[in-house]
């Protein structure tokens, strides 16, 4: 099986380097490739890739991914998040080539406490949630065969993250304050890359499974609560780090103002991903404390 990564350099991209190497030869660009065009930036240039190398799947883990700056270079995101995705998925189409996507929970409005299933109507807030959204679209208009998985929250031991954040700023301050009423699960890029090749290797015999699937880690917490398990449990790890923060106080998303519109429900229902795969997605907790492990 040839494979064609895009977006190698991120988190999820690292993780889905060791993910498909089991399942055949991996070409991965990155936006600064130079052998073949990566940049999501020029989408006749990615396009032009798709052509040339032929590959049996696609995988795409590149995107315009700053929330906040994508509303004051909307067009920008559109190319990265949406228009590249679509031609891509256009090539895709011509060469009956699978493509695997990755979306968001930004998709959503983030009403109510109800965990969005794959059905639900989209109604996102900013332009990173319209971008990733038109991106779908195309994609499932293209006639490729696809899968796109809508995750939230990903962190990864490589890179900066929240969890990474928390230490170094409860090694500096007493008193922190987090935003207690936004919900979600945070997730591995691990577990995204992990349940990507599982499901590719799916697909080579379900191609009647193919669609949108929402791909998170079970359970939910919101980022105060998600702190002060990172706080707890970095104790365990590493008795000799010296956290000085006796407090995480909690605080509304209001006290934080940011450009884009931040959805407070991003919890995703995968119940349809682990019956059509079957999977059992692992909890929230686990996945964190394994990557604490790493970086203590």
């Amino acid at each position: 099986m040839n494979i064609l990564l895009f977006g190698k350099g991120g988190q999820v991209g690292w993780e889905l380097q060791r993910s498909l190497s089991v399942l055949g030869t991996v070409t991965a660009l990155d936006h600064d490739s130079t052998e073949h065009c990566g940049d999501f930036a020029n989408p006749a240039g990615v396009a032009e890739t798709v052509r040339a190398l032929r590959p049996d799947v696609i995988v795409n883990a590149a995107a315009h991914t700053a929330v906040d700056k994508a509303e004051s270079e909307a067009d920008f995101a559109r190319t990265l998040n949406a228009t590249t995705p679509g031609a891509i998925a256009q090539e895709a189409a011509k060469l009956g080539a699978w493509l695997v996507h990755y979306s968001t929970d930004y998709v959503f409005d983030g009403s109510g406490s109800r965990p969005w299933v794959e059905t639900d109507t989209p109604a996102p807030l900013s332009v990173y949630g319209r971008t990733k959204l038109e991106g779908e679209q195309l994609i499932a208009q293209s006639g490729a065969k696809h899968l796109i998985l809508r995750t939230s929250w990903v962190y990864a031991a490589r890179g900066g993250n929240f969890a990474k954040t928390m230490l170094r700023l409860a090694q500096e301050r007493e008193r922190l304050t987090v935003i207690d009423d936004q919900w979600g699960a945070p997730t591995g890029a691990d577990l995204l890359a992990d349940v990507t090749a599982h499901a590719i290797q799916h697909l080579q015999q379900h191609p009647e499974h193919a669609g949108l699937y929402h791909c998170v880690a079970a359970g939910e917490t919101t980022w105060n609560a998600y702190a002060k398990y990172v706080l707890s449990r970095a104790s365990i790890e590493n008795s000799a780090i010296k956290i000085i923060a006796n407090e995480v106080a909690p605080v509304p998303t209001s006290a934080f103002p940011t450009p884009a519109a931040r959805p407070l429900n991003s919890r995703l229902n995968t119940a349809k991903l682990q019956a059509t795969f079957g999977l059992q997605m692992p909890h929230w907790q686990a996945g964190v404390a394994r990557m604490l492990a790493e970086i203590l």
